[in-house]
């Protein structure tokens, strides 16, 4: 039977070829930004919630159907193929994995041009680093690309973006990242131009005449997250090829096409809204993506759905994961969001808040542990204090001795007793470089195993090593590495440490400076389209300020986790605010429907435990909500929220509505007047409306009647 009119014979799909989905892993991060660390392992190796970071990778590739993964690998790359070679995704079926080693690359442009000689991709594929993690579903995305390539062949790559903090010091908070602007079309979503900070911008964002000519519909913006996941052409490769000047990802090749008049090549992007996908760049996205990881926003690549039986681990209550094997005190104090590894013991009275534990690991009596990352067979004896630090594999604490925050410890690093390690200290074996390479990219010691014998460096005076050795007290053995006055400016920035307070209030300051777009010969200026000139529709407003209140609820839920101080949380809702352009009551709605959710979501068997549990949470964070509360409108327009919440289904504050409403009323966050303004707004309502009113009957009169007896 012949083919229909104007189509193909039936069985043509049948006779197509597969093609396998192919993705390029690199191993290779090409900074130096995890040192001392990575001197010793390779950072992909490194434990992210005690799970090695490239398992994460390769398990949302399996997730996303990709079929065959070439994986990158130079420095310490008998490490990563050994590592591979033994993990369950040489076992895979329909899921293969295949190591490409180079000794000789230096950066990303490199390691394609390797494999563009090697001729294992003749399509699209995978673009990302093993420092990744995501559980975005690929196939819209993927579809995108190949559309846009059937009608356009210099379509040659899709970025995946996702909206980010749209504020600088909520970005700074959250991964550490220099601020990101973007110049996209809003209609065909081609980028059209990519600057961040790092590239001595200032604040400031100049458009060239020209380019503003050529672009007549423009949307720019500073709220992008770059996830560093790419859909490429196999162009991508060839074009690495034919410009050796090309070795940062962004820096040089996206830049460098976005510029180049000659070939016309595009690169576009994919915004992601409700899925999961981030890197690991630096110590406070380190710190960041475990959080997010242990409070599971990337599920199902969370703790107790692991990658393997030998590490998992069983949720419990409050956010708490324990694997097998546990020797804890009965006296011994687990917080919330923590998670201890497999065969690890912890003693009487030790207080453990906010970190992940890994396997094998001894902790003494009276301990006390903030945010911090303990990685596996590390000793902590009696009495020490750590808080938000990083500990690598084998690190011995003598007792009484302190970290203090910011401070990293690398392999096997023993700090003396009741000595005190100052704040963003970076502590190895290895002595400190003294002659580091200006080029970002760089990131080696030793090639095959990455460790730097220090007898040898020692007996050979190696002049590319520092040899000054720090006491790390009585016991302690390791090199304190110091630090340049740059890059102690800078420190905070990166590091697992929260944000100090004249830094916040610098980056605030910061924030509340609006962008400025300046164009070279400015009798120019770009034509907006009718939803950038500000013509929102009511589901673009109201999708926009689920997205404030679900930031809101994050910045609010850190600071109860973390114990930040009031003040610094009001900083990042000021900022929030000025950054979506809203009013001062959406932040008094946001941040009530937050402190509601935290008693719901807290345990209780009874509505008189619900209310002791928005007591609690009233009690200690109701001042947060006093700058926002301005006038009675504003007091009404968290009341109304409050009866949002009683609607919704099978919510638990309905039936003790008049109780709560009361509370508040005690606590000084509704005031009299407020309460009998709303009974009065619903007293023409239709009945639905005056449930919670009529509930309230007894309240509001007693409320009228005080009233008239102070008259």
């Amino acid at each position: 039977m012949g083919a229909k009119k104007g189509g193909k014979p039936e069985d043509a799909a049948e006779d197509m070829p597969h093609v396998p989905l192919k993705a390029i892993l690199l191993a290779d991060s090409f900074t130096t930004k995890f040192w001392p660390i990575t001197l010793e392992c390779p950072k992909v190796l490194l434990p992210l919630v005690n799970t090695r970071m490239i398992d994460y990778t390769l398990a949302w590739l399996e997730s996303a159907n990709v079929e065959e993964v070439f994986v990158f690998c130079c420095s310490h790359s008998k490490q990563i193929i050994s590592y591979l070679d033994k993990s369950k995704w040489v076992k895979q079926p329909n899921f293969s994995v295949t190591t490409i080693e180079s000794l000789n690359c230096i950066s990303a442009g490199d390691a394609l041009r390797l494999i563009y000689e090697r001729n294992v991709i003749n399509g699209d594929f995978i673009l990302i680093s093993g420092d990744t993690v995501s559980n975005m579903v690929l196939k819209q995305a993927l579809d995108e690309h190949k559309e846009r390539r059937q009608k356009d062949n210099n379509a040659v790559m899709t970025m995946v973006i996702k909206q980010s903090k749209p504020s600088q010091i909520t970005r700074q908070t959250r991964l550490g990242t220099d601020e990101l602007f973007m110049v996209i079309n809003p209609t065909t979503k081609q980028l059209l131009y990519y600057e961040d900070k790092s590239d001595n911008l200032k604040g400031n964002l100049t458009l060239d005449k020209s380019f503003l000519a050529e672009n007549t519909s423009i949307s720019v913006h500073n709220d992008k997250q770059d996830c560093y996941i790419d859909i490429c052409s196999e162009e991508v490769l060839s074009l690495f090829t034919d410009n050796f000047d090309y070795q940062h990802l962004r820096r040089h090749f996206v830049k460098g096409l976005l510029v180049d008049d000659i070939m016309g090549y595009k690169i576009f992007t994919h915004e992601i809204h409700s899925d999961y996908a981030a890197r690991i760049d630096n110590f406070r996205s380190y710190d960041s993506i475990s959080k997010d990881i242990i409070q599971r926003w990337t599920y199902p690549f969370v703790p107790d759905v692991q990658f393997s039986t030998s590490n998992s681990a069983n949720l419990e209550r409050h956010g708490i994961y324990r694997a097998s094997e546990i020797s804890q005190s009965y006296s011994a104090n687990i917080g919330r969001f923590t998670y201890i590894g497999k065969g690890s013991s912890i003693g009487g009275r030790t207080i453990i808040l906010n970190s992940v534990i890994g396997e094998g690991c001894k902790i003494g009596d009276d301990v006390f542990i903030e945010g911090c990352y303990i990685w596996n067979n590390v000793t902590i004896e009696d009495g020490c204090k750590l808080k938000h630090a990083i500990l690598c594999d084998g690190v011995v604490m003598k007792s009484e001795s302190v970290l203090e925050p910011g401070v990293i410890l690398s392999y096997n690093v023993v700090v003396g007793q009741g000595f005190v390690v100052p704040p963003y200290s970076k502590a190895s074996l290895l002595p400190q470089p003294v002659q580091q390479d200006s080029d970002e990219e760089l990131e080696y010691a030793d090639n095959n195993s990455g460790i730097i014998p220090i007898t040898d460096t020692l007996e050979n005076g190696n002049i590319g090593l520092k040899l000054e050795l720090s006491d790390l007290g009585i016991g302690g053995r390791g090199f304190i590495w110091s630090i340049s006055e740059v890059d102690h400016e800078e420190e905070w920035r990166h590091s697992v440490a929260p944000i100090p307070e004249s830094k916040l209030i610098e980056l605030t300051q910061t924030a509340f400076d609006n962008l400025e777009i300046n164009v070279q010969e400015d009798n120019v200026l770009p034509v907006l389209d009718e939803q950038e000139s500000g013509d929102e529709s009511d589901d673009e407003i109201r999708d926009e300020y689920q997205i404030f209140e679900k930031e809101i609820e994050a910045t609010f839920l850190r600071g109860v986790h973390e114990k930040v101080k009031e003040d610094h949380i009001i900083l990042e809702v000021n900022s929030l605010r000025l950054s979506y352009n809203l009013a001062l009551e959406n932040c008094a709605s946001a941040l009530f429907y937050s402190m509601m959710k935290l008693a719901l979501d807290t345990p209780h068997n009874s509505p008189a435990n619900l209310v002791k549990n928005v007591n609690d949470v009233v009690s200690c964070w109701g001042k947060l909500l006093k700058p926002y509360l301005q006038g009675i409108d504003d007091e009404i327009e968290v009341l109304m929220k409050f009866e949002e919440m009683c609607l919704e289904n099978g919510n638990e504050y309905a039936p003790v509505f008049v109780q709560i409403l009361h509370l508040l009323y005690d606590k000084d966050i509704i005031q009299e007047e407020a309460i009998l303004k709303w009974a009065d707004e619903r007293e023409d309502a239709d009945e639905s409306d005056k449930v919670f009113v009529k509930q309230s009957e007894k309240f509001i009169q007693w409320l009228n009647e005080a009233s008239e007896e102070e008259d």
